[in-house]
Parts: C-alpha cells; structure tokens; sequence
C-alpha cells in the first residue's frame, strides 16, 4: 500500500488554522491601537495549490507537482471601515472570522477522525 497523503493535508490545514487564529488575535488585541492595520494570511487553497504535495510519477508524460509555499505570510487585508485613529481593525468581522477557523478546524478534525476509524477498520480485517 503506498503513502497516503490526507493526514500531511489536514496537518497543513491544522497549521494554517493556527496561523490564522493567531493573527486574528493579535488584530484584536490592537482593537484600539491607533494606525494599526487589520491583518490576514493567505488562503488556505492558495497555499494548497502552490504546496509540493508527492505524487507517484508511472509515465513520463505526468505533469510535475508545484513548490512549497510559505504558511507564515501575512498581509494587510481590507477593513469593513477605518476610524479616525487610523486603525483598520473591525471587532465584527474578526469575530466572522474566528468562527470560520472554528468551523474549519471541526470539520478537519471530524474528517481525520472518519478517515482514521476507516482506516483501523481495513487494516482489523
């Protein structure tokens, strides 16, 4: 049986969520820093598309696979609005977004979760 690349996804994924997390915190914690920009990362399918993900190579007419991608990156992301202070930061929509990686992270933890109990149960029997 080959390699099975699904648990690296979901450990990428589970990285990336954290990554986000962690940036969404540090824009509410600026919540009234006066000229802080509200920041983001990439997505999470930008950074697949761009990811070195192995593929078995049986014909040489395959197309060869990508290169990695940097998860850390971050960039300043467009405000809902922007106080006189200058701060970008909309408590609103970074809660949208909390709940988002909330979301996110419950389904990649409920996927590895199946795909585990799916595998256990073909290697039992």
């Amino acid at each position: 049986m080959g390699p099975i690349y699904l648990f690296d996804v979901a450990s990428s994924q589970a990285q990336w969520l954290s990554l986000r997390q962690a940036t969404i915190s540090s824009n509410v914690a600026n919540a009234n820093t006066p000229g802080y920009q509200a920041k983001d990362i990439e997505s999470f399918s930008k950074l697949l598309d761009g990811k070195l993900i192995p593929v078995a190579v049986t014909s040489p007419m395959h197309i060869a696979s990508g290169t990695a991608a940097n998860p850390g990156e971050t960039r300043e992301k467009d405000s809902w609005d922007i106080v006189h202070s200058g701060n970008s930061v909309s408590l609103e929509q970074e809660m949208l977004k909390a709940g988002d990686v909330n979301r996110d992270y419950s389904l990649n933890t409920a996927i590895v979760k199946s795909f585990q109990r799916m595998f256990m149960s073909s290697t039992k029997g």
